[in-house]
């Protein structure tokens, strides 16, 4: 940390002195509350909050000092997601922060978690750089990262002669999710013939799509597309209304948020990996997740409430442990290798990239009756075991 730094953090400590020297404890939120993704910041911050009253019992207190949680919005976008990370550590105290929701803005808000020295957990940005190229000692993460998901779609979808397309966002996400999925398919025996990457915001697919259906056309093999995508948009739906069965293409992707998952009715028996479907864990945690959500949300608990709520609870037994959040270099300490209980069981946090080692699961859609959407049902669970996640940084 500079010396501007040091001298700002001996004066902020010196001003809450004179009456209860750190009698809060100060977590911010720093997430995109407004943009394109701004459902899953919802969910995400819903999640958070569920955590830490759950880990808490219910008291939002660690040993008798009370959680404050300071919002902070990026509206997704990098240099506004460094300013009030920094705003954040340096003008209201934070001792930990958590988020972002966007890949891109989490790569922009590494470095000012290096520069004053205080933990950041990214949840849900998904990118392997985060963890890896980009990463700094400060940074843990909670949510899945891009070779997670690669890899537990490589085992729902590679095979012998499988010949796979894929469709991405152009950025970080997008091109990370693709590279590692690649990587995993290695052992499986598919193959990716073709890449197509478009913009974020790209609501008309039908150049990309007939890019694709060129592509594959002339390819031998078990066909697929394979749709990685974050926000709206609906891919999935709107290349599904050009029929790419006429190639002899099949549509798979991985799990999705329950409002993009009505694109999925339409595709009966698609096969991926999701993160988190509510009715997939069996544990104590998520049973309470959704107790408590349907009572106060009147619906289930989303993809990104799950992962809040692991972010939550990470907080809280890591500071329980060093007994303060004041002391960055034991959180650091006791985070590495700690493993807590999450909607999804158990989580572990790898010492050498602080990545959190999760189960992720194979599923099959189901048209069920009284529901709106194509159901993910289990196939398999991909424990923490089953998955060789590789150390990138």
């Amino acid at each position: 940390m500079s010396t501007l730094k040091r001298l700002g953090a001996v004066a902020l400590a010196l001003a809450v002195s004179g009456t209860a020297a750190h009698a809060e404890i100060r977590i911010a939120h720093v997430y995109g509350k407004t943009g394109a993704l701004e459902a899953y910041a919802a969910q995400s911050h819903i999640g958070l909050m569920l955590g830490l009253e759950y880990a808490t019992g219910g008291t939002m207190e660690i040993d008798g000092e009370p959680i404050t949680v300071i919002e902070k919005d990026t509206q997704l976008d990098p240099a506004t997601g460094r300013a009030v990370l920094a705003e954040a550590y340096g003008d209201d105290g934070a001792q930990i922060a958590v988020g972002p929701v966007s890949s891109g803005v989490a790569l922009a808000m590494l470095p000012v978690a290096e520069e004053y020295e205080r933990i950041l957990i990214v949840e849900p940005a998904v990118a392997d750089s985060i963890t890896g190229e980009a990463w700094n000692r400060f940074i843990f993460r909670t949510g899945r990262n891009s070779s997670q998901d690669a890899i537990s779609n490589a085992v729902a979808l590679g095979g012998e002669n499988v010949k796979i397309a894929t469709l991405a966002q152009d950025y970080a996400f997008g091109r990370d999710g693709v590279a590692a999925f690649r990587e995993a398919l290695g052992d499986t025996g598919a193959e990716i013939v073709h890449e197509e990457y478009v913009p974020t915001d790209t609501t008309d697919f039908t150049a990309a799509a007939e890019r694709i259906f060129n592509a594959m056309e002339g390819v031998d093999g078990d066909k697929k597309l394979f749709i990685i995508w974050a926000g709206g948009g609906n891919p999935m739906g709107k290349i599904n209304a050009m029929d790419p069965s006429r190639f002899g293409v099949e549509i798979a992707t991985g799990g999705n948020i329950l409002a993009a998952l009505t694109a999925y009715k339409e595709l009966p028996g698609l096969e991926g990996a999701t993160y988190y479907y509510y009715e997939i864990p069996d544990n104590d945690v998520n049973d309470w997740l959704v107790e408590q959500h349907m009572a106060r949300h009147g619906g289930p608990p989303d993809f990104f409430t799950a992962g809040g709520m692991a972010a939550g609870i990470a907080v809280v037994e890591a500071i329980r442990a060093v007994g303060g959040a004041d002391d960055t270099e034991a959180l650091i300490s006791a985070m590495e290798g700690m493993e807590w209980e999450t909607p999804k069981g158990t989580m572990r946090f790898r010492a050498e990239d602080h990545q959190a080692l999760q189960s992720m699961y194979h599923f099959r859609t189901e048209v069920q009756d009284g529901k709106d959407y194509g159901v993910p049902v289990l196939v398999r669970e991909l424990g923490i075991e089953d998955m060789d996640i590789p150390v990138r940084n």
